[in-house]
């Protein structure tokens, strides 16, 4: 039997320190300078900020642009991730090779990742020369609204390989004399599928697309990569904002905008858990 010791309270200590004043005090801190007007006497404006900010064009467009690239890339990394995970699955142990190589993407760094995907997608790069070859005519891949189309797929081929792993554990702890009955019973791929498969899996995917939601929230990083600072405006998010009003050292409209986003993504996970919840309800 395990006894509760004060001497284990030591042991938490420096956690919970470096929790407290590196997390919990800089959060309410946060929370003051976003009500507050900025000057030396930090004077209290309460939601001022919060009304002005939500004003700003540029805000709006990065807040729009992040939702919109946060709703292609999460739901898409969870489906590529869950058909080869599948495939993966069925090929076991044939694919031990190529369930290793899934998270190479991940582990490489993101330097080298740009200069692949910059002379990939170059005019004169690998993409244009295969459509010059279908046909097609070259495209600008790198400019105007056409550079979402790298930013996704790099997003998506970085990430990709994180989402099959934790399918594949799911998937594997499924029985499988489950599958053989089916089977018998005469129930096909796509039967087998929606009707074990996906059920069982319900918690896994949840927290799939959960953090491949919070991954595409901070796409910022293949934006700044392939665009800059002041990317175009298909592709400018609301970190891009956040960043370059901190380097103005605007830390009201930075933590304005941090809190903002924070609510909204709040009330998304709790729809999508609520969801979580009363689905496994009808399963069970």
């Amino acid at each position: 039997m395990f006894t509760h010791k004060k001497s284990v309270w030591l042991f938490l200590l420096p956690g919970g320190l470096g929790l407290l004043f590196f997390y919990i005090v800089p959060f309410f801190g946060g929370v003051y300078y976003s009500l507050t007007d900025g000057s030396y006497r930090n004077a209290f404006v309460g939601m001022d900020n919060y009304i002005a900010i939500w004003k700003n064009q540029m805000f709006v467009l990065g807040l729009k642009n992040t939702m919109q690239l946060s709703l292609i890339c999460a739901p898409l990394v969870w489906v590529l991730s869950f058909a080869i995970a599948s495939l993966l699955n069925r090929l076991r142990p044939r694919g031990a090779f190529f369930r290793n190589s899934v998270l190479l993407p991940y582990l490489m760094p993101s330097s080298a990742m740009l200069l692949i995907w910059l002379v990939i997608f170059d005019y004169g790069g690998v993409i244009n020369r295969l459509m010059v070859a279908l046909g097609l005519q070259r495209t600008i891949w790198l400019q105007g609204a056409n550079l979402r189309v790298p930013v996704i797929l790099l997003f998506v081929w970085k990430n990709l390989g994180f989402a099959v792993i934790i399918f594949m554990a799911a998937l594997q702890a499924i029985p499988e004399p489950l599958y053989e009955y089916a089977r018998l019973e005469g129930a096909g791929f796509w039967r087998q599928t929606f009707g074990i498969t996906l059920p069982m899996i319900v918690p896994t995917a949840f927290l799939v697309i959960i953090l491949e939601w919070i991954n595409a929230f901070k796409i910022f990083k293949e934006v700044y990569f392939i665009g800059g600072a002041y990317p175009e405006e298909s592709v400018y998010t609301l970190q891009n904002y956040m960043n370059n009003m901190y380097g103005k050292l605007n830390y009201q409209n930075v933590t304005t905008a941090a809190y903002s986003f924070a609510l909204i993504v709040f009330a998304l996970f709790g729809a999508l858990f609520l969801t979580q919840r009363q689905l496994l309800r009808r399963l069970t």
